[in-house]
């Protein structure tokens, strides 16, 4: 069967979070059923040690650079990551030395989704599973699969929701690692910090090793709790972030290019004290929130390295990782992870950011505030319903504001578009958003029109934004690369 086959079965599934049809009920996951589909396929995911990572925001800036640094180290390291930009084989990819993460090839991809797909269907037709796994439940198996015929040394995997039920929950990590939590898909994990926090912390072993970092009190409460239940060993991060009265000085600020670099982002340049030795940041991932992503790097880098020393009742320690402050320099140099922050060389200049959610709205908020004042900028957005259009609105649009005042504003425009998402905010919804804040707004018929209409109406010397949501800016992305575009 070929590649568009899979693709196109894959997609048939439905996608977990969209709505149900009336009088349907939501899907209940359960690991019980993922453990069935990996027995009846050999259970590859215990074949190879593991490292989970959960959260709200900043899991897969925290994996890719994980992984970047032990493929520095010499290890053959699998990256799971979800949701992809713009082709599913994205979230499957391998990284080893001087090598950036390549992806599973079309041959491999479509030969082992339909491997999956018969393992499903004879497990319904037997009655041992009562329906077919979910899109995610696949793929994590697809995944799983290969990594196991790569022969990796370690994988990196992203939790997709939650973590509890998560399709990737049913590995025995060496370590697991939480990310900033804030509310997010409260229709699934609850409407509190401290719930979504228990839900996450559902990665967390008895006698196991966790790496967090002090977040939100609700959040550190519950973690707490669910460590001490477990008994489990708890290493903070906050040692490698540069302490916050020199954070500004170890940023390199959005500034002024010449000729052919019209913009510099600012780039985490500082440095850190790894086991008494100074340890040189210089991550092309940018925004000062990145810091906290890079220290759970490196936390676990430096855990992988000592495993040795810490009395862990997990199955699969296999025993600790060569991995030197070198390596851990190397790999947070060469982390590439689209989409965050990402400046393309176009004219005029096109800033892509996937902030999802209002806690990634805030932290692009404080990014934006650092743009050059006088830069006139024009901003994509759309966003999934589910993310609180009126919330997402409030954050962003007022900072494109021509009619509020600000002399500096009066060339911003706003361009509103549809994604195509069973989850997506109509025009209509998003429209209605910015009419409630009394903002001008142009609504476009698609993604394509909105980036051409945001070039029509930026001047050179200005800045395109676009944002609000992955699938948007996946969209954007692909059709600013498919024009030529560079990175900046």
């Amino acid at each position: 069967m070929s590649y568009i086959s899979a693709v196109d079965h894959l997609y048939a599934l439905g996608h977990e979070l969209a709505q149900a049809a009336p009088g349907t009920p939501r899907r209940k996951f359960d690991l019980a059923h993922m453990r069935a589909l990996m027995a009846a396929l050999g259970d590859p995911q215990k074949s190879f040690p593991s490292v989970l990572i959960a959260g709200t925001n900043g899991k897969g800036s925290t994996a890719a650079t994980l992984a970047s640094i032990l493929a520095a180290a010499g290890y053959r390291t699998a990256l799971y990551t979800s949701p992809h930009l713009i082709r599913v084989n994205e979230r499957i990819r391998i990284c080893e030395p001087g090598i950036d993460g390549v992806q599973i090839s079309d041959e491999d991809f479509a030969r082992l989704y339909f491997r999956v797909d018969d393992a499903a269907n004879r497990l319904v037709a037997a009655g041992e599973l009562p329906h077919h796994p979910s899109f995610f439940e696949v793929l994590t198996a697809l995944a799983f699969l290969y990594y196991a015929e790569q022969k990796i040394d370690i994988a990196v995997l992203e939790v997709g929701l939650g973590g509890r039920l998560d399709a990737t929950n049913i590995v025995e990590p060496l370590l697991s690692i939480i990310t900033d939590i804030a509310l997010d898909h409260q229709d699934y994990l609850g409407n509190t910090i401290a719930a979504i926090t228990r839900e996450k912390a559902g990665i967390l072993r008895p006698g196991g090793l966790l790496i967090t970092l002090p977040q939100h009190p609700e959040a550190n409460q519950t973690i707490g709790e669910v460590a001490a239940t477990l008994e489990l060993t708890a290493i903070s991060a906050a040692a490698f972030i540069p302490p916050t009265r020199f954070a500004a000085s170890h940023m390199e600020g959005w500034t002024e290019g010449g000729e052919g670099d019209p913009l510099h982002l600012p780039h985490n340049r500082y440095t850190v004290t790894v086991d008494g030795e100074p340890l040189a940041v210089d991550s092309p991932l940018d925004g000062q929130h990145q810091q906290r992503n890079i220290a759970l790097a490196i936390a676990a880098a430096v855990a992988l390295r000592n495993l040795d020393s810490y009395k862990l009742s997990t199955t699969g320690n296999t025993g600790s990782y060569k991995v030197s402050n070198a390596n851990i320099e190397a790999g947070i140099r060469e982390t590439r992870w689209p989409g965050r922050l990402e400046l393309l060389a176009t004219a005029p200049p096109l800033l892509l950011d996937v902030a999802h959610n209002p806690a990634g709205a805030w932290t692009l908020r404080a990014a934006i505030a650092e743009l050059p004042s006088a830069r006139p900028r024009t901003l994509i957005f759309s966003c999934l319903r589910d993310k609180s259009v009126k919330e997402m609105t409030q954050i962003l649009l007022p900072l494109f504001d021509a009619t509020g005042g600000d002399p500096d504003r009066v060339r911003d425009h706003i361009v509103l578009a549809p994604i195509d998402n069973p989850r997506a905010s109509t025009l209509q919804e998003l429209l209605a958003a910015a009419q409630a804040l009394d903002i001008p707004a142009y609504a476009a018929p698609t993604l394509a029109d909105a980036l051409a209409e945001a070039r029509a109406v930026t001047p050179p010397d200005g800045l395109i934004l676009a944002t609000g949501s992955v699938y948007l800016v996946g969209e954007i992305r692909r059709l600013a690369l498919a024009e030529g575009a560079d990175p900046a």
